[in-house]
């Protein structure tokens, strides 16, 4: 496994790679083991991706992830990719999306979700429109900056507000630009 950490906006961030795909994302600075190779094209294509989307010029990645888990917890993940950059999603949505009776089921496959912003853990939220929980970084606050730099990049259109929520169903949110 090789990795490549980075300075962003959170604080420093630690990509892992593995066999030429994306198996974590940390929040913080991991230690360099002697004798590791330099960053891979792939490790140096995800941070330049990550700085892109922190500058507000990428709302997407294109990146290959390999997330190590049930098959559960990846049917989970995949159905957090489906989320369009901008919008929310409640735990009872995924849990419908993926056939799963439990919102709580769907919080514990968030809480382990080990590439956080890429697999985009964050856009999930309570079914009241609360935020829920987020255990990167410094937990909830950096849940609400990742939701609101998203926001900010996508405009709902002719509303002059920015919405958490999607504009064709559940409850929605205003966030004044």
């Amino acid at each position: 496994m090789s990795y490549l950490t980075l300075h962003s906006p959170l604080g420093e961030l630690t990509v892992f790679e593995e066999d030429g795909a994306i198996v974590a994302l940390d929040f913080g600075r991991a230690h360099a083991p002697p004798g590791l190779a330099p960053p891979s094209t792939l490790l140096r294509e995800a941070a330049a991706q990550l700085q892109d989307y922190f500058d507000g010029t990428r709302t997407a990645f294109d990146l290959p992830l390999a997330p190590q888990g049930t098959l559960f917890r990846r049917q989970v993940w995949d159905a957090l990719r489906r989320i369009p950059p901008g919008e929310t999603r409640s735990y009872i949505d995924i849990a419908r999306e993926v056939g799963c009776r439990s919102a709580r089921a769907i919080g514990q496959a968030n809480g382990s979700n080990p590439i956080p912003i890429l697999i985009p853990c964050h856009r999930v939220v309570a079914a009241d429109g609360s935020l829920g929980g987020y255990s990167g970084g410094e937990g909830p606050a950096t849940k609400r900056y990742l939701l609101a730099l998203e926001a900010r990049s996508r405009p709902a259109a002719g509303s002059g507000e920015l919405f958490l929520f999607p504009p064709d169903g559940g409850q929605r949110r205003g966030i004044p630009r």
